[in-house]
């Protein structure tokens, strides 16, 4: 089929047409044109903290026929930026990515022109790159990278560059990044698509278009292709061609703000699949597919699907003695992820959904990729007749997957699904110290995909996810004349796990050093303890002992919430342009009862309130009251959503700003005389 789709060159592009613009807003730039005025810049996104400026960034993209009998994509780059300071340096290397098939085929960089402009003696200075400066790298077996540093870069600098890719790979349409990490004066991209090719665009981001431009036009295409023995056949076809151009102006460079996945599912960009060819006389043919197709396909593989639905006869007298004593399918499974989680050791981490060696030679390293532990896990299930399916999915650090597209290239990440009486039982054996039935905290990303016959969608969101922490604080008048009582402080889990980890690469010691460290000179803890640090499956409390010896002073002052207090307020910036996103809703509760200090008296008392975020999205509780010679303190904070919208932040940050400085108030004590 692809042979003949090839003699008929035909295929179909999915953009909509509607709504014609007639916007003529273009930028008349030339390559290598600097006058000293272009050094001069000013724009509203620039700010003093800036430390380069990109002037204008212009690609564009259009489908030539080649001599191959097909058609090629051509994408160009014009980049021109400005140095302001050495703390933007880093713009002055260029990354350029190449695609390269597993047949030796490669995606070819063209024309690359790069040059430095330097004011001196009120005139341009010129710096061209030496071709022979630009290296290759091949970053991975599909990925070749070509790198260049700009000569004669210093602060002040103008840099500006050209280049081509040609590529043959038509599913590879460059995408368009609007915005990075530098503010943007002008970025503008084209993409020209003749009516016989199909692609569907997917765009994301909050900047709004200063210019959305849609045309057609007529175009013919030259297509040739070598009959072997010097022989050449040609042909024109003359096809409708679909343009989309895009521009945003003065674009405000992106940071990472505190509670943010990935600026991945935020920065304002345009990528594009090819979807479909449409053919003369034929049925229109699918090229991207469904679910359902790459469910099927992934299971015929021999990395993935086909050795976990082998009878895997080997695993017979391994499983006898991994699930010794299992009364049920619930303590088989059980026994059999501590297995695995326990004494296999994750060599690489969200870098394949493949297994990379047979079942038989992970069992036996004990060592293995995140896929392959978990597929090996599934085997082993499928084995004791245990339903078990391999679930792919996309971490929160590697951005969102598309809810409806299967893109592959978005999922980074395979864990195993076991169903057992109608209860689900999500499971990563990779990960050390985590318990049964739970999963990292990265893994809740938005819609996951359990691979059978009929993928199907898993939803692992954020805001399933309660972290709840008590802690319990009791002091009272001993009859030496000071304070003494104890903490404990119950963690939420993934807090636990956290705790188990550095406690599992840091000594005991040291740990308790770090807890005895925030406390002023008049309060001592001793005795430390931490329990259930070995059940996984359960969340672990710290323990320890207090002395406070106030010295006599005559006033004292005491925060109730001694070192648990919020110190500062994460939300910083007064403005945020894109959701904020907690790895999971929290219920913080802290109780402290305490005896007023022998002589003295409460002179001065916080004062109880309680706070609602947006009426039902969280809460804050700070009561007190001083009733029978004691103190009696409660402080809950709860957040009751994992993800706020931007439209959230006024809102969330002035809920913090409350926390922090209520949380700093003190109990005053005034000593009788």
């Amino acid at each position: 089929m692809l042979r003949l789709m090839r003699k008929s060159l035909l295929f179909v592009f999915l953009f909509s047409v509607a709504n014609y613009s007639t916007a003529q807003d273009k930028l008349n730039i030339k390559f290598g044109k600097i006058t000293p005025a272009d050094f001069i810049i000013s724009s509203p996104v620039i700010d003093s903290n800036t430390n380069a400026v990109i002037l204008s960034d212009i690609g564009s993209s259009h489908l030539d026929g080649n001599n191959k009998g097909w058609f090629s994509l051509i994408f160009t780059r014009h980049k021109r930026v400005k140095v302001l300071n050495h703390k933007g340096m880093d713009i002055a290397t260029v990354d350029i990515r190449l695609y390269k098939s597993g047949t030796g085929a490669a995606e070819q960089l063209e024309d690359v022109n790069a040059v430095t402009y330097n004011m001196e003696n009120g005139g341009v200075v010129v710096t061209r790159l030496d071709s022979k400066s630009v290296f290759t790298e091949q970053t991975n077996k599909n990925i070749v990278t070509k790198k260049f540093t700009f000569p004669a870069v210093k602060e002040g600098s103008i840099i500006e560059y050209t280049y081509t890719i040609k590529s043959d790979f038509l599913f590879n349409l460059q995408s368009w990044a609007f915005q990075s990490s530098y503010p943007c004066l002008w970025s503008e991209y084209e993409v020209n698509i003749p009516e016989f090719f199909n692609y569907v665009y997917l765009s994301q981001g909050y900047l709004r278009f200063d210019v959305n431009e849609k045309k057609r036009s007529l175009n013919n295409f030259l297509i040739s292709n070598s009959e072997g023995a010097g022989a050449t056949r040609s042909a024109r076809i003359q096809g409708e061609v679909n343009t989309n151009r895009w521009v945003v102006k003065n674009v405000p460079a992106i940071k990472e703000e505190p509670f943010t996945s990935t600026l991945r599912n935020h920065i304002s960009k345009i990528e594009f699949q090819l979807s479909e060819y449409r053919l003369p006389d034929q049925p229109t043919q699918p090229v991207m597919g469904s679910w359902k197709t790459v469910g099927e396909e992934l299971l015929k593989r021999e990395n993935f699907g086909q050795p976990i639905s082998r009878s895997n006869n080997w695993l017979d007298n391994e499983l006898v003695v991994i699930t010794k004593g299992a009364a049920n399918k619930v303590e088989a499974a059980r026994k059999t992820f501590e297995y695995l989680r326990d004494n296999f050791t994750c060599t690489s981490f969200g870098t394949g959904l493949s297994g990379s060696m047979s079942l038989k030679d992970i069992f036996k390293n004990k060592n293995g990729s995140v896929a392959d532990i978990n597929l090996l896990l599934v085997a082993m299930l499928r084995h004791q007749k245990i339903d078990a399916s391999p679930v792919l999915l996309s971490t929160r650090a590697n951005g969102f997957i598309h809810p409806i597209y299967p893109l592959m290239y978005r999922f980074n990440y395979l864990v195993c699904l076991a169903t057992i009486d109608s209860s689900e039982y999500s499971l990563d054996a990779s990960i050390p110290r985590i318990g049964f039935g739970k999963l990292p905290a990265y893994c809740y990303n938005g819609n996951a995909r359990v691979i059978t016959d009929e993928p199907t969608v898993i939803p692992f969101n954020a805001n399933s996810l309660s972290e709840s922490k008590l802690t319990n604080v009791f002091i009272i008048n001993n009859d030496k004349g000071k304070m003494e009582g104890f903490f404990s402080s119950t963690l939420g889990y993934y807090a636990s796990l956290n705790l188990r980890d550095k406690l599992a690469k840091t000594d005991k010691a040291d740990f308790f050093k770090e807890i005895a460290k925030p406390y002023p000179a008049e309060i001592k803890t001793e005795n430390y303890a931490i329990d259930s640090l070995q059940m996984y499956d359960d969340p672990v409390m710290v323990k320890y002992d207090i002395n406070i010896d106030f010295n006599g002073e005559n006033v004292i002052y005491f925060n109730p919430m001694m070192v648990e207090a919020t110190k500062e307020n994460l939300f910083k910036s007064l403005k945020r342009l894109y959701p904020v996103e907690m790895p999971y809703t929290v219920d913080d509760t802290y109780l402290l009862t305490m005896d007023i200090p022998k002589g003295y008296v409460v002179d001065e008392l916080p004062k109880s309130e309680r706070v609602k975020l947006n009426e039902d999205e969280g809460m804050f509780e700070y009561i007190v009251s001083s009733k029978n010679g004691k103190i009696q303190f409660r402080r809950r904070l709860q957040l009751l959503k994992a993800n706020y919208d931007m439209e959230d932040y006024d809102a969330l940050r002035e809920f913090f700003n409350y926390v922090v400085k209520k949380e700093s108030e003190q109990v005053v004590f005034k000593k009788i005389n």
